[in-house]
């Protein structure tokens, strides 16, 4: 699939890519570089990585580009 990624061992769930994603986007802010405007927040970390960090759940918004 597009904008999946598998992770470094076999047991692990595959990681949205946040680049290959239609909501992500660079701010130019130096404090918070990455955006996601399908949940409306910036941050410092890959959105994707905040998603998971705090639901436990792998992104639910991401749209492939293509």
């Amino acid at each position: 699939m597009p904008g999946l990624a598998e992770g470094p061992g076999p047991g692990d769930k595959p990681k949205v890519l946040c680049i290959a994603c239609r909501f992500f986007y660079i701010t130019y802010e130096t404090t918070l570089p990455y955006g996601c405007r399908a949940m409306n927040f910036k941050s410092r970390q890959m959105p994707s990585r905040v998603v998971f960090a705090n639901s436990g759940l792998k992104c639910q918004a991401f749209q492939s580009k293509k």
